[in-house]
């Protein structure tokens, strides 16, 4: 039982770092890349759809990308979806296919990318923090209903005091590669 509450808690924490990770792929670096825009969703006949389900997404230049829809009436719908979209790019459409030009980010562009970055990461942190104290708290619950002992307690949160750490470790070892690659030239 109380191992299957350290495990559990490692696994939440574990998702936490996975998905700042997932959204660190959205955060524009001044290269091209699908992630950018995969994750727009498109009103698709009354129906919000991912464009990496409507369209063929292709970076065929280090500063471009293009989309390339299976339906081209579709297209209307993609160029509305990416203008209201955060990502700050303007689409070009040629009655085929979309393409997304990507600009060389300006340093002040770079230094509030940076603030994106650490913002994420700063929910990441609480978030793990947040399952350390659920999961200490379940151990203490324990503890006061007389399962487990004050000895087993005790090895039980240092367990998962460790095992925080090293998810927070992990948060910040990403945070300072995306920020490297957000900031470099």
């Amino acid at each position: 039982m109380t191992q299957e509450i350290v495990n559990g808690a490692d696994q939440k924490m574990a998702r936490a770092v996975e998905a700042m990770e997932r959204d660190f792929q959205g955060v524009r670096t001044g290269r091209a890349s699908t992630s950018l825009v995969e994750r727009i969703h498109v009103d698709y006949y009354g129906t919000q759809t991912a464009l990496n389900q409507l369209a063929g997404i292709s970076v065929p230049e280090a500063h471009q990308i293009v989309i390339q829809p299976w339906d081209r009436s579709v297209l209307g719908a993609i160029e509305k979806a990416i203008i209201k979209s955060d990502i700050g790019l303007t689409p070009n459409v040629d009655g085929t296919v979309v393409r997304l030009n990507i600009p060389a980010l300006t340093e002040e562009r770079r230094r509030d990318l940076v603030k994106v970055v650490h913002k994420r990461m700063e929910e990441a942190r609480v978030e793990i923090r947040n399952l350390r104290r659920d999961a200490a708290d379940h151990v203490k619950k324990l503890e006061r209903e007389g399962e487990i002992g004050s000895d087993e307690v005790h090895r039980l949160l240092e367990v998962i005091q460790r095992t925080t750490d090293r998810h927070i470790a992990d948060i910040d070892r990403l945070g300072a590669v995306k920020e490297q690659e957000v900031l470099e030239v």
